[in-house]
């Protein structure tokens, strides 16, 4: 039996592909390690063990990580509730979870600002707080988890949790052994998106975190102190380690989902 071989259409297709992702992930990629690393790796150690940037590092992958949980467990519930009910203003709430999508993440920022900010009309103020950074990185990951879980919800073959409740199974044993399996892969997608997006975010920052070193100050905003400094190479480290936080999460979050789909 002969090997599957490329038509030259395909192979056409397949060289294009493969190039434009070179030009727009795999040199810019290459390009962050180089600058990162040009003034050598003693440089790029000193500047990422830096006090002051270590400590926006850590702040930020450990918010990112935070909102990405909540956003699992709420954005999850929302689907659910989204896909297995039907309650008046649905079609509303439907809109409302993709604001953040369609909103500029500074005019989130401006909007957070002015609902949480020293004239908050709530009187509510968390500018310049930990609190205000989670807060925006919740408003901003929303949309991930539930747009990534909505459509497998609707896929989903309630006669199977019916059949499972008809042979004695509890809800949370239906949910644990039947659901929890199936939806794993969306669950973990959403995640990995909301954390990287929250692990990049700057807009929805950049007005409300106060940038306050050791205290608020975050990665992104770290990167842009760098640049106006005319530290590429910095900047470029910071950048690197995000990245590789981000890659690691990724695979982490890939490694959990199929262990909870084997032993479904």
């Amino acid at each position: 039996m002969k090997p599957d071989t490329l038509t030259r259409p395909a192979a056409v297709g397949l060289g294009l592909a493969l190039l434009w992702f070179s030009i727009l992930v795999l040199i810019p990629l290459a390009a962050i390690v180089l600058s990162s690393t040009a003034g050598g790796w003693q440089q790029f150690i000193g500047t990422i063990t830096d006090p002051q940037t270590f400590a926006a590092l850590r702040l930020t992958v450990l918010q990112a990580l935070g909102a990405a949980l909540v956003n699992v467990v709420v954005g999850t519930t929302i689907a659910w509730v989204l896909v297995r009910d039907r309650f008046p203003g649905k079609a509303i709430l439907e809109v409302i979870i993709d604001i953040p999508f369609a909103l500029p993440t500074i005019v989130a920022g401006l909007v957070l600002l002015s609902l949480y900010g020293p004239e908050s009309p709530l009187g509510i103020n968390v500018v310049n707080t930990q609190q205000g950074i989670f807060l925006a990185l919740l408003f901003v990951t929303l949309p991930f988890v539930v747009r990534t879980v909505q459509p497998v919800l609707l896929e989903l073959d309630q006669d199977v949790e019916e059949a499972a409740a008809s042979l004695g199974a509890s809800r949370f044993t239906t949910f644990r052994r039947v659901m929890l399996p199936a939806l794993m892969p969306a669950i973990t997608a959403g995640a990995s998106l909301a954390f990287a997006r929250a692990i990049s975010e700057f807009g929805a920052l950049v007005l409300i975190s106060g940038n306050t070193p050791f205290v608020t100050e975050v990665a992104s905003l770290k990167i842009l102190k760098f640049i106006e400094s005319d530290n590429r190479a910095a900047a470029a480290s910071v950048a690197l380690v995000l990245l590789v936080v981000s890659l690691a999460v990724l695979v982490a979050l890939d490694i959990l989902q199929r262990k909870v789909a084997r032993r479904g």
